[in-house]
């Protein structure tokens, strides 16, 4: 699918590219033969003046016309000067007569009168250009003078002219083609990664949905089939705590759909980051001392910022979304320091600075643990949605994240914020998120 649409992308970017070059290409032929006759009738014309004025006049005595041009001495000097040209000269009597001609074989060619020039056949091989004047004096017609130019001077280099376009042309459009290929390939790529990313997505919530419905599913048989208040009840519950997961599943998955569209509202206003950090691991503080986890907030102030000032760790933000990406991050912490068996005093660190970056002052967080760590390899995927490192443990515990879908939701609350999370970590020596916050968000 993706290879067909990259070739129709080629393909039109070709089509259009060699449309315009052709058109291009036409403008300028007709432009640069337009612009060689108009040369050729120009030098027509001044050849005419030139010989007009160098013509001798006098009176006749031989005929009723008054005046004649004396041929010999009018002509003898022109045809050494414009044999050299290819220019040929040819003068006819008023009654259309030729009388003289610089031609070795006249051409049978009948008299045209024009201001511009004409292209005509001096033989069926060969064309030429040419122009006649009429020759007066006072109310005298004189003659009529016809200046013939070869076609050869204008064929030439628009011949030329064709070959270098047609080969220009060419070479332009296969490499158009080839240029064409290679950004088709470019501008399918996130199209391609969106629609496998899509596919991958939409595969993991079916997963992620097929099994807490098939579970809801049979226990509701298993409730119809053998009617018993206790069994009921126990079933009941397992509905019940299968409905809260699908309902905060599906909430996840309206986040992260609301965000990616940009329709998620956030509600900024001044948040005390230091008391959401307070009031978040008070509410995780329970489930750290039942895991036997020590979970600390230590505070640092940078002596180079005003370390007095009691809204020093106020930013702009959305205290809920804030309060959720926090929660995230240390519940996620709080199973990884769990599972390391080889500590033998679990504990998560969270620690706020206020530090100065591009001369800004920014809100920076970490969220330290001692727990199994992640590997190397692992580390680029763990914001993927519906990513676990371990999905067996994330099943087993049954948490809030188990989804795959909290540290996903973390780094979208961070971006909308318009901050950053990154993540280093070792295996068997912990992991530690950053959050970097700018204190304007809006």
């Amino acid at each position: 699918m993706f290879q067909e649409t990259r070739k129709r992308l080629a393909i039109w970017y070709t089509a259009v590219t060699a449309i315009v070059l052709l058109i291009f290409a036409t403008a300028v032929y007709f432009y640069v033969s337009n612009t060689l006759i108009e040369r050729i009738d120009d030098t027509l014309k001044h050849v005419a003046e030139v010989v007009e004025r160098s013509l001798v006049i006098e009176k006749n005595t031989v005929s009723e016309v008054k005046y004649r041009v004396n041929i010999e001495a009018s002509f003898r000097n022109n045809s050494n000067n414009l044999e050299a040209d290819h220019i040929d000269i040819e003068w006819f009597n008023p009654m259309g007569e030729l009388l003289w001609t610089t031609f070795d074989e006249t051409p049978n060619i009948p008299l045209s009168f024009g201001r511009t020039g004409k292209t005509v056949h001096l033989s069926p091989e060969h064309l030429s250009r040419q122009i006649t004047k009429r020759i007066d004096f006072g109310r005298y017609v004189l003659g009529y003078l016809r200046i013939t130019h070869p076609w050869f001077e204008f064929t030439k280099p628009i011949r030329q002219l064709m070959l270098d376009l047609v080969l220009a042309i060419s070479l332009m459009i296969i490499s158009v083609g080839a240029i064409g290929w290679f950004l088709s390939g470019i501008a399918i790529k996130p199209v391609k990664d969106s629609y496998q990313s899509l596919k991958q997505f939409t595969a993991d919530a079916s997963h992620e949905l097929r099994n807490p419905i098939a579970m809801i599913q049979t226990n509701v048989q298993l409730a119809l089939a053998y009617p018993e208040p206790q069994l009921q009840e126990k079933q009941l519950q397992v509905i019940e705590r299968l409905t809260q997961r699908l309902g905060r599943l599906v909430n996840d998955l309206l986040f992260l759909a609301r965000s990616d569209s940009g329709m998620l509202k956030i509600n900024f206003q001044p948040v005390p980051l230091d008391a959401l950090l307070i009031e978040v691991i008070e509410e995780q503080r329970i489930f750290a001392e039942q895991k036997g986890i020590f979970l600390s907030l230590q505070i640092g102030d940078n002596q180079d910022l005003d370390s007095h000032n009691e809204d020093r760790f106020t930013l702009a933000g959305d205290w809920d979304q804030l309060a959720r990406l926090f929660t995230n991050l240390i519940s996620n912490g709080l199973e990884y320091s769990q599972e390391n068996k080889s500590q033998t005093e679990p504990e998560l660190i969270v620690e706020l600075q206020l530090i100065k970056r591009e001369r800004n002052p920014k809100l920076q967080v970490k969220i330290n643990d001692n727990g199994i760590g992640i590997s190397e390899e692992l580390l680029p995927h763990i914001f993927d949605r519906f990513y676990r490192v371990d999905s067996a443990r994330s099943h087993r515990n049954n948490n809030q994240n188990a989804s795959g879908l909290g540290l996903a939701i973390a780094k979208a609350i961070a971006e909308n914020h318009q901050g950053q999370i990154t993540v280093e970590s070792q295996i068997n020596k912990g992991t530690t998120f950053t959050v970097i916050l700018p204190i304007n968000s809006n």
